[in-house]
């Protein structure tokens, strides 16, 4: 079995993945296949690369270029990191919240099939539950912002679709004289958002199918028909929706580790995964429905189902996973973070200027500075030392 220290979902796809492709040839998507060879590639040859040098000891080493896939869990560390130093001047002295909105299975189903259209319908849906409700004059009477992100697997990779949102705690007055706050550890009553989230995505589902913009496969194929997809939403109507306000974050820099955990985070990391041999894929799973440590194990799958349940979760292409509303849209997010500021007194947030995402790490002999001597291109190695500087003793990383 490989060790854990070492494991990657890279090391799984590029022993299993070419028999997987061909069992399964006409039924993976392109875009599928494209994200398979970009993980198996990731800091190989096949991207190419460069060869650094220490400028002290002269130490030499070949560093490879990483794919930079969105559903790649080696590259989505930098990605993380470029986009939480942007984000932190965006940080607001107030406290801040958490609310997940998940779809019921029932629905989960028909996104599956139809992944941008719902996705994007969950988004609309769960930010204008939100929205409207904070404006409400029974509830906070307020204007408010959030950040949300889609992850669409449980633990255990299944389809899953959810959105986390990262919101103030409060918001402008109607007229944006003053900052409304919110109550300590309490922002919005999660039975009114549920109710209001599944009239809205209900509603905006029939909508599109009404449009013929939902197409249907195997199972699911007479829901094509109106009356059966009709019928088939009934049960889902009666049904209390989840939607869960977590208890709310000590401190901007928590909200900033929250961040870091769950913008950029893929299907599986690799330091959950605990071996791979014969019997399959093993790695870390969690029952969020226990408590106590028999919330953890860990989950051996078939190598194929592993692949399987990985793929499930790759997006549609250029489809956007995170998103802001409200007074944190894009278009105003800064006029709006200023003046928020004037009103609460609190001095502007400089954050510092985000480390080079190409920054060389010290020299592992000496801690030197490393400078780059040659970059070699797709599919090449380096001819070797280029220079008297760098030793003939290479270490590949």
């Amino acid at each position: 079995m490989r060790s854990a220290s070492v494991l990657e979902v890279a090391d799984v796809f590029r022993a299993a993945g070419p028999a997987y492709r061909a069992a399964r040839a006409g039924h993976l998507s392109l875009h599928q296949r494209k994200v398979m060879a970009a993980i198996e590639a990731c800091r190989t040859a096949a991207l190419g690369g460069h060869v650094e040098a220490c400028d002290g000891c002269g130490h030499a080493r070949i560093a490879y270029n990483s794919c930079r896939d969105r559903h790649c869990p080696k590259c989505q560390g930098a990605a993380a990191r470029t986009w939480l130093a942007a984000r932190e001047a965006d940080l607001l002295p107030v406290g801040y919240f958490h609310v997940v909105f998940t779809l019921p299975a029932e629905v989960a189903q028909i996104a599956f099939q139809n992944k941008a259209t719902v996705y994007d319908l969950l988004f609309r849906a769960a930010s204008a539950t939100m929205l409207t409700i904070a404006a409400d004059p029974k509830h906070l009477g307020a204007r408010i912002g959030l950040t949300a992100v889609l992850h669409t697997w449980g633990s255990a990779m299944t389809h899953h679709p959810h959105v986390h949102m990262i919101v103030p705690g409060g918001g402008l007055s109607r007229d944006g004289t003053r900052w409304i706050s919110a109550r300590s550890g309490f922002l919005l009553p999660v039975r009114v958002l549920a109710k209001l989230f599944r009239r809205l995505f209900l509603a905006g589902l029939i909508a599109l199918h009404e449009a013929g913009r939902l197409v249907f496969f195997g199972g699911l194929t007479p829901l094509a028909e109106r009356g059966t997809f009709r019928r088939h939403l009934a049960p889902v109507r009666a049904k209390r929706w989840v939607v869960y306000a977590k208890p709310p974050f000590a401190g901007p820099a928590a909200v900033l580790a929250y961040l870091s955990r769950y913008t950029h985070r893929v299907a599986i990391s690799n330091r959950r995964l605990v071996g791979f041999d014969a019997a399959g894929v093993t790695f870390r799973v969690k029952d969020y429905r226990r408590d106590g440590p028999g919330r953890y194990g860990v989950l051996t799958l078939a190598t194929g189902e592993f692949i399987r349940r990985f793929l499930l979760h790759v997006l549609p292409k250029g489809f956007h996973r995170i998103r802001h509303y409200g007074l944190l849209a894009s278009a105003i997010r800064r006029a709006n973070l200023a003046h928020i500021r004037d009103l609460l007194a609190a001095s502007p947030v400089t954050s510092p200027e985000p480390s080079p995402p190409d920054r060389l790490a010290p020299c592992p002999c000496c801690g030197g500075h490393m400078t780059i001597v040659e970059i070699f291109g797709r599919f090449r190695q380096p001819r070797g030392p280029p220079t008297a500087s760098a030793p003939a003793r290479m270490r590949a990383t």
